[in-house]
């Protein structure tokens, strides 16, 4: 019963920060011009459309097809460890991972020119240091919290269960 609860956790708050990610991504799309800066807070926080064909801070942006194929990658080892959560906290940080991963591969898949080829869609400008967007928040929120955790000994995935029951030994020639 806990284990069907915990997995109901990680699929709802995927469900939630994937629709939050879309849907603040097509705001942007229709509200903001490229390149185009408004700010929020200053110079500090400001909203600014960018499509990124990299990973973070745009790394390996010419290999987006690459990029593409290591973020599935990824995201179906999170989902593995993610069925054998813990506890219901450790279960939301997996959502959450989950949700911005399926965000950002959304994008990728969905909004370019060929299988893998699409950019991803950011929009938050965080003084020039870096644009992102939900699910970068999401990804990078979860990830330093699930660290933060682990370091003051928070276990967080379940050991996993026994392969099969043992088989009976037989003797040969007898």
């Amino acid at each position: 019963m806990q284990a069907t609860r915990r997995t109901s956790i990680v699929v709802a708050v995927a469900a939630l920060v994937f629709v939050a990610d879309q849907a603040t991504k097509m705001w942007a799309l229709a509200t903001l011009d490229p390149g185009e800066r408004v700010p929020l807070l200053g110079e500090v926080i400001s909203l600014e459309l960018t499509f990124n064909t990299g990973a973070a801070l745009s790394l390996l942006a010419d290999h987006t097809w690459l990029v593409t194929v290591i973020m599935i990658a990824v995201t179906v080892a999170v989902v593995v460890y993610a069925r054998r959560a813990a506890h219901m906290a450790a279960a939301a940080l997996f959502g959450a991972v989950i949700g911005g991963a399926l965000g950002n591969i959304a994008d990728r898949l969905l909004r370019g020119d060929g299988w893998g080829r699409g950019a991803v869609v950011d929009m938050i400008n965080y003084g020039d240091l870096f644009i992102g967007n939900v699910a970068d928040i999401a990804i990078v929120g979860a990830v330093s919290m699930g660290a933060i955790a682990a370091m003051r000994g928070v276990t967080f995935v379940t050991p996993p269960a026994p392969n099969t029951p043992e088989v009976p030994q037989t003797r040969s020639g007898t």
